[in-house]
């Protein structure tokens, strides 16, 4: 295992790398549109809009685009696996953008601890009791990964109500925050792809 992570996660590479690997985590289908857990997958498709292209059917487990964002090469991506499982997609996206260090890979994700409409980035750390991240370490074997942060706040009776929380739909001031949070997410993962990290950090994170 190397000290980045399983040897089992690195890349197979298919053609030149991808710049970015970006993952936006939600749940397929209809019934889960619009709520707050699909944000990050809202993120994702939206950065496939810009790109001029569309997230399609693949055989990663996920709707992918393979596109350019400002003349760079991006794989963008929502695994159509469950959240809880979204890791058995997130390591084969993985092998599939043929990225080597981890902080190329961006995963998109609802965040509970944070007030809705907040958009955080980080590397590594600590998972926040999130499912889906849980399910892309135990695949990747390492927490490396950069994050993307939306916040989609507590719910009002504890954590204890945090499953239908997220899976609910979102209405009246709280849909016009996240809308905005997903276009600002956007931006932070353009600012990682062109500016880098540490200055995505720098000034997303200072708003």
């Amino acid at each position: 295992m190397s000290p980045r992570g399983s040897c089992d996660a690195r890349p197979k590479r298919r053609g030149s790398p991808a710049e970015l690997v970006v993952v936006g985590l939600g749940n397929p289908g209809s019934r889960y549109e619009g709520t707050r857990h699909n944000v990050g997958a809202d993120a994702v498709a939206l950065l496939a809009e810009r790109a001029g292209d569309r997230l399609r059917p693949s055989k990663d487990e996920a709707l992918l685009s393979e596109a350019r964002l400002g003349g760079h090469r991006v794989l963008l991506a929502f695994p159509t696996t469950y959240m809880n499982d979204s890791g058995r997609s997130v390591v084969r996206l993985w092998r599939r953008g043929g990225q080597e260090d981890f902080d190329r890979l961006v995963i998109v994700h609802d965040e509970l601890d944070r007030p809705p409409g907040r958009v955080k980035v980080k590397v590594g750390g600590g998972l926040a009791g999130h499912n889906g991240l849980r399910s892309v370490e135990a695949h990747l074997h390492t927490r490396d990964f950069t994050r993307v942060r939306i916040g989609v706040g507590k719910p009002p009776g504890g954590k204890e109500q945090g499953v239908g929380h997220v899976l609910s739909k979102t209405t009246g001031a709280t849909k016009e925050l996240l809308a905005v949070a997903v276009v600002e997410a956007a931006d932070a993962v353009e600012l990682i792809l062109t500016e880098g990290v540490d200055a995505a950090m720098a000034r997303i994170n200072a708003r």
